[in-house]
């Protein structure tokens, strides 16, 4: 299940299972008398329910979808002005699920401010003439309630972080796989033609790696594997990205690098990566494979075919080298 389908399902049950709650309490108002509370929960359950149809309505869009502040922020704003304007005690208590509500919806930061401004008004209420027993109690309560919800809501986003990294991280050595490659480099892409500005990627390759593998084993290769990515992470400029493609592979992408930078790149990457000593394997040659966005370059495949065949060309030329094939100018 996707993370959007996810926070669809679980922002439906919030809003239904709160929208169930207050009308249940507008039932019990009506059936004493309490007119003006049963008015309060019918509006309140008309925006949770309103809250339920545009979950569903930006279904697609779940993950920013600017509606639910706006719904939760009236239903919080219509609690307080109640709890200010009737003499009714009893109403404080309605404030608990919709702590928890905010929490579930709305991101943690912004979840924690609305219900933080709805928590102080409340509990001032709950203070000024009830005993200070009951006082303690209920605020006790409300407090917790806010304090157990949002721990559980960091848990999840933090777990779900981790799940999210671990699935665009090469484990062996820290650097994005190729799942996340072709994203960046479509965005890349997108905002090098939005902006006019040269884009450049490089292809890395180890030579001899079969050599390599036979000498070291997997393990050898798996350990130059992951000393050579953290050389080229101490290579690199700020704002370019390394990507793992196999165990002998990389992807480099360069945002507003022309056909000169990525050259000079390239070359002091071959260089730095050939003058070392590498622990058990002595010295290693790379051959390299650069290109620069073209016109015609408007999605990932023409780049990563011609930086793919640019590093052939340079192994079919002695290895430990650098070529570069250009692609169509661009117009700036």
């Amino acid at each position: 299940m996707t993370e959007t389908r996810l926070r669809t399902w679980t922002h439906s049950f919030g809003y239904g299972l709160a929208a169930l709650f207050i009308f249940s309490l507008a039932l019990q108002n009506l059936r004493y008398g309490f007119y003006e509370l049963f008015y309060l929960a019918l509006a309140m359950t008309c925006l949770l329910l309103a809250g339920l149809i545009y979950t569903f309505v930006c279904r697609r869009q779940q993950l920013s979808a600017p509606g639910h502040l706006l719904i939760l922020a009236g239903l919080n704003a219509g609690l307080v002005a109640a709890i200010l304007v009737l003499d009714s005690p009893g109403v404080t208590h309605w404030a608990m699920p919709l702590l928890i509500l905010n929490l579930l919806v709305l991101p943690l930061r912004q979840g924690l401010s609305l219900s933080a401004l709805l928590l102080v008004p409340v509990i001032g209420a709950v203070w000024f003439g009830n005993s200070a027993a009951y006082a303690l109690m209920t605020s006790a309560g409300l407090i917790l309630t806010l304090a157990v919800g949002a721990l559980y809501i960091w848990h999840y986003d933090h777990i779900a972080q981790s799940a999210e990294d671990l699935a665009i991280t090469d484990p062996v050595t820290g650097a994005h796989n190729s799942r996340f490659l072709d994203e960046t480099l479509q965005k890349e892409i997108s905002r090098a033609i939005a902006t006019g500005h040269p884009l450049s990627v490089i292809n890395l390759s180890f030579d001899y790696t079969d050599e390599i593998r036979d000498l070291h084993g997997k393990a050898g290769l798996q350990n130059l594997f992951k000393s050579v990515t953290e050389h080229l992470f101490g290579v690199i400029r700020a704002g370019d990205s390394l990507y793992t493609l196999n165990d002998s592979e990389f992807f480099l992408i360069l945002p507003f690098t022309p056909e000169e930078g990525v050259r000079v790149i390239a070359e002091r990457i071959r260089r730095t990566i050939g003058e070392r000593e590498w622990s058990s394997i002595g010295r290693l040659s790379v051959s390299l494979g650069c290109t620069t966005r073209g016109n015609g370059d408007t999605s990932t495949v023409s780049l990563r075919n011609r930086a793919n065949q640019a590093m052939h060309q340079a192994r079919k030329r002695g290895m430990d080298s650098a070529w570069f094939s250009p692609g169509e100018s661009v117009d700036i």
